[in-house]
């Protein structure tokens, strides 16, 4: 009897073709699983604002724009209104979407601004007392962007989705009028406490009555729920006087960017000593893109464009495709060494070449290339690279930052990145939406009595003339935000997505790894212990590196770690609750049942129908 349960409790989480998994463990819980529908967030309100549009006839779309305005107001220690949400959106048809919901620097920051500015209290820990110069701050109102999650969530639903705001935002609306907080949002105030004295609109909003709200405490939010009401009271005055569902959607935006709220975000700027204007909020607009892809056997990976860090991932499958991965067994010492080779090139190349495409010039066909990728390839050798090794680019190898005079600094833990969310949906017509929205966390400036946070994204800028992605007004810095869609012979197959700054893509290609290669189930996917290699330049904080640097899950065999060393590798173990990921994954099945996974290790949730 013990054997056939163990035996029945493996099928549940490994299809019988693909029987390679070793040292198995039981997954914490189940996938969810339906025929109409799955969602899969980074928290339960999220998730049940975006069922309830799926139980209401939404599609995929309508789910995920509204789980997602909902996370921007519950998991506000993750992400705000005045953030950041790249989507990407497959149709019934077929044809897959970008939108780049990545706002721009002000025009009026310049690099020489932020070489000559002395950082202040609150914008990264204490002030050097020679005058440190060099550094973008990573907290306060300097680095705030554009805020983009409006209009991305906007042009979503406009061109993709069937609802109205209204119904979108009607489950955000009564999460800022009141919701029980949770531990998570409890301790990212009481750690952002300090901070808070310095902006009393901060204080006012995460400090009522001038304390920490402990878990299971009514948590109100009264000026955002205000200006979530008078963004749908925008549509509804543009519907009554005979304005399309497209035109109404859009007159949202009009109000949030070029009308009242931008109004109050300029005027809050001014008056403090930020560099958002009006002008830069009213010139934004998003239209709907061309996402980058790339062919990996039978499968069709899509990622956001060089504004951010998804080609990395496809540089990385072009160059792992050449190798048996299946036969190197899950997570053994050649898996493991083979895989984290790989991702450090295309890393490099990430560092090196990638930044705002309407301001720089990408060699984005070559970087894209499977040639590209078997030169590549020939780098990756039996012991471990301390090199940072960019791709040769027309006979020409790039310059690296580490090569480059970076200012640094010590970051105030408590003012530190403080990560993202994800929404996924598909539905039963092939509609799939998968986000990863994020900015204005915990420290967060909130702007006036608008109760919207402001991003701290600037900080993904480096100082350092001639690169890609050195900080210019108007310019978008190269985010690490990267939501991905795969296919298979066309039809819809994986949504996934996960909070990690540089870890997303390491680990989202582990997750796509465990199912087309190991056979996985959503759930056991997301939960099968990860790697993280940081042998790359941060994309926050201070920028930095650490050389030959390999994270592994304390689930990963002692005996793998060991031979890992003995080949060059900086070995460091951590918990599974602490992997530096987050994940949530949605698959189709062969029989069309739709199942999602959530790693628990993350609080993260999932939900079918």
């Amino acid at each position: 009897m013990k054997h056939t349960l163990a035996g029945l409790l493996l099928l549940l989480c490994v299809s019988p073709s693909f029987a390679q998994r070793k040292d198995f463990e039981i997954p914490t819980m189940h996938a969810a699983r339906g025929t109409r529908g799955a969602l899969a967030s980074g928290s339960e309100y999220a998730d049940e604002a975006g069922m309830k549009i799926f139980f209401h006839g939404g599609n995929a779309v309508d789910a995920g724009v509204a789980a997602m305005f909902a996370a921007a107001v519950a998991e506000f220690s993750h992400l705000g209104l005045g953030g950041e949400a790249p989507i990407l959106i497959r149709t019934k048809t077929g044809k897959v979407y970008a939108i780049a919901g990545v706002g721009p620097m002000p025009k009026l920051a310049t690099p020489q601004f932020f070489m000559e500015h002395r950082p202040r209290p609150g914008e990264i820990l204490t002030l050097d007392p020679g005058g440190l110069k060099g550094i973008i701050p990573v907290a306060g109102i300097l680095p705030a962007l554009v805020p983009s999650t409006v209009e991305s969530g906007l042009v979503a639903l406009r061109d993709f989705g069937t609802k109205s705001f209204s119904e979108e935002i009607e489950p955000a609306i009564e999460l800022a009028d009141g919701m029980a907080i949770d531990e998570t949002r409890s301790g990212a105030i009481a750690r952002s406490r300090r901070f808070f004295d310095l902006w009393p609109d901060s204080k006012k909003t995460f400090l009522p009555d001038g304390r920490v709200p402990l878990p299971g405490e009514i948590f109100h939010q009264p000026n955002l729920a205000r200006t979530l009401r008078g963004m749908a009271a925008a549509e509804k005055r543009a519907l009554a006087s005979g304005a399309s569902r497209a035109a109404a959607i859009d007159a949202v935006g009009d109000y949030f960017y070029r009308g009242d709220i931008a109004r109050r975000i300029d005027a809050f700027m001014k008056a403090n000593g930020g560099l958002l204007r009006y002008e830069d909020m009213a010139a934004f607009k998003l239209q709907p893109e061309e996402p980058v892809s790339t062919d990996y056997h039978n499968y069709k990976v899509y990622k956001p464009g060089f504004w951010s860090q998804g080609p990395t991932m496809i540089e990385a499958l072009n160059i792992l495709e050449g190798y048996d991965l299946r036969s190197m067994g899950f997570n053994s010492v050649d898996y493991i060494h083979t895989v984290t080779e790989a991702l450090k090139l295309a890393y490099a190349d990430r560092d090196t070449y990638y930044g705002d495409p309407k301001f720089v010039k990408i060699p984005e066909e070559t970087l894209l290339s499977k040639a590209y990728a078997a030169e590549r390839r020939k780098e990756i050798g039996h012991m471990a690279s301390m090199d940072f090794l960019p791709g040769m680019i027309n006979g020409k190898r790039g310059k690296h930052p580490t090569e480059m005079d970076i200012a640094r600094t010590k970051i105030d833990d408590a003012l530190m990145a403080s990560d993202t969310t994800c929404v996924d949906a598909i539905d039963k017509d092939g509609v799939i939406f998968s986000a990863t929205p994020s900015g204005a966390w915990l420290p967060s400036v909130i702007a006036g009595d608008t109760g919207i946070p402001l991003s701290e994204r600037a900080q993904q800028f480096i100082l350092v003339p001639g690169s890609p992605n050195e900080l210019e007004g108007g310019k978008r810095p190269r985010v690490t935000l990267s939501p991905t869609i795969v296919t298979e012979h066309g039809k819809p197959l994986m949504a996934l997505s996960t909070p990690g700054g540089d870890n997303q893509e390491q680990s989202l290609i582990q997750l796509f790894f465990n199912v087309v290669e190991f056979g996985d189930n959503a759930q056991a996917a997301v939960e099968a212990p990860r790697f993280q290699t940081r042998h790359l330049v941060s994309s926050f904080d201070n920028h930095a590196w650490n050389r030959g640097d390999l994270l592994l899950d304390e689930r990963i065999p002692s005996s793998v770690a060991e031979e890992l060393a003995a080949r060059g590798h900086k070995i460091g173990i951590r918990s599974r609750w602490a992997s530096g990921a987050a994940p949530v994954l949605i698959r189709v099945t062969g029989d069309g049942v739709i199942e999602a996974g959530a790693d628990p290790y993350g609080y993260r949730v999932a939900h079918a129908y």
